[in-house]
């Protein structure tokens, strides 16, 4: 019986690893040159370990960077963060049901859901027969492994190598992009990708640069509040339709 549960283990766990590859192809590079960045700003290797573990929030972690250097206070560095990764409240929201039946792990799938996690759990189903748990696990773990390994990497080789950054950073936007279209060919509803292109484009055209994300966020929560109560108000209406319907006959 040991037998059986360890190799669907080692299954699930293998299946998990083909799942985040795409993850993996981008968490590396991108985790190096967050790593290079740390060292070359005159911290030791061993923070780029910490950060990644703990903060584990790779936006919040570049800009990290750059207050440090510039002697920024505690309260700068909560009001940055906090706005950066406004948008995971947004994602904690929508998963609320996914994440009612995993107990045994919902302290750490919360802390570990970052955009590339959420991309994956919202887009690939859980194989049949296996712990729904330990599948999430799998998943928000080997994501997080990598983030370490590349942040720890960069920051050892970064202490001993001299090294031209520019361009790297392309890594995270190229990421998201092959995560959409993943999840663009996973997903029956193609209303959230037009709601999401649609608030994109109007916050690029009315508003600057620094505000784009946060403002988009907004425009594009909004818009699909809206449009599911539009859908929501003709599901009832239709059932009370049926049920006029059947009063008649």
């Amino acid at each position: 019986m040991f037998d059986i549960m360890g190799h669907q283990s080692n299954k699930l766990f293998l299946n998990a690893v083909k799942i985040t590859f795409p993850v993996f192809l981008g968490y590396i590079p991108l985790g190096i040159a967050f790593g290079f960045l740390l060292t070359g700003a005159g911290y030791h290797w061993i923070y780029s370990f910490l950060m990644s573990v703990f903060i584990y929030a790779g936006s919040a972690q570049f800009i990290s960077v750059t207050l440090l250097a510039a002697g920024a206070g505690l309260m700068e560095f909560l009001s940055l963060t906090l706005l950066i990764n406004l948008r995971h409240s947004f994602y904690g929201i929508s998963m609320l049901e996914k994440f009612s039946d995993v107990d045994k792990f919902k302290t750490y799938l919360i802390f570990s859901l970052t955009d590339e996690t959420y991309a994956l759990l919202t887009s690939t189903k859980v194989p049949d027969g296996v712990s729904k748990s330990d599948f999430y696990f799998y998943i928000a773990a080997l994501n997080h492994f990598y983030w370490i390994a590349g942040s720890v990497i960069g920051a050892m080789l970064g202490s001993l190598l001299d090294i031209d950054l520019d361009g790297m950073a392309f890594v995270l936007t190229a990421l998201f992009v092959v995560l959409t279209i993943e999840q663009y060919y996973h997903s029956k509803v193609l209303f959230p990708f037009i709601a999401a292109i649609g608030a994109g484009v109007v916050s690029i055209v009315l508003f600057s640069p620094k505000n784009m994300l946060i403002v988009s966020i907004i425009i594009g929560t909004l818009i699909l509040l809206a449009h599911e109560k539009i859908v929501q108000a003709k599901r009832t209406s239709a059932l009370m339709s049926d049920v006029d319907q059947e009063g008649d006959l």
